[in-house]
């Protein structure tokens, strides 16, 4: 891990008019075809290297649902690390590293999270998010943004309580067209 402190980084990929689901839930937006000279490629040697840093990821009942459809074509695409999907619904579990939570969200932060982890991702959705956020437990937003506008779908930030001040971090572009805005939550 790349810090001692405890963290939550909300991370999702959104359209330039921040929409993060078509409303048939397809992911081909995520393949602009676009290529920006000047920005960079990260290597799988990189990637890896990287992901071993998030040792938990957290995510709603709709987003599990969609990454468990994903999986059967692409994998499942968060490994072996302990992820908890938010629910209140009985939801497949297909992996021994996946449990479900219901309730308030200050205790299985202060009381599973805080204890066991350093470094969680909320990776979805946009519902989750704006409640991590309206709740003052987000640390950092890593937003992702795609070279396309998709007009309709769901909005990222939507439902916000009050205004919350951010200090960027680190922006990155990548030969992809897509740019990375890493924020830290003010608090």
């Amino acid at each position: 891990m790349t810090t001692d402190a405890f963290k939550i980084t909300i991370h999702m990929v959104a359209s330039l008019d921040g929409i993060i689901a078509k409303k048939d839930n397809s992911i081909s937006w995520f393949d602009t075809g676009d290529h920006y000279e000047e920005g960079v490629v990260l290597s799988e040697e990189d990637t890896v290297k990287f992901l071993k840093t998030i040792d938990c990821y957290v995510m709603g009942a709709s987003t599990y649902e969609h990454a468990l459809a994903l999986s059967k074509d692409y994998g499942w695409a968060y490994g072996d690390i302990p992820t908890i999907v938010l629910t209140h619904h009985d939801l497949p579990i297909k992996r021994p590293n996946i449990e479900t939570y219901a309730g308030d969200l200050n205790k299985l932060v202060n009381e599973r999270l805080k204890p066991n982890y350093k470094n969680v991702w909320l990776v979805g959705g946009a519902v989750l998010a704006n409640d991590f956020l309206n709740l003052k437990l987000a640390d950092e937003i890593r937003l992702s943004i795609m070279p396309v506008i998709l007009g309709d779908g769901t909005l990222f930030f939507k439902d916000i309580a009050a205004e919350q001040a951010l200090h960027l971090k680190n922006v990155t572009a990548y030969k992809s067209g897509m740019v990375e805005l890493h924020y830290e939550v003010k608090k």
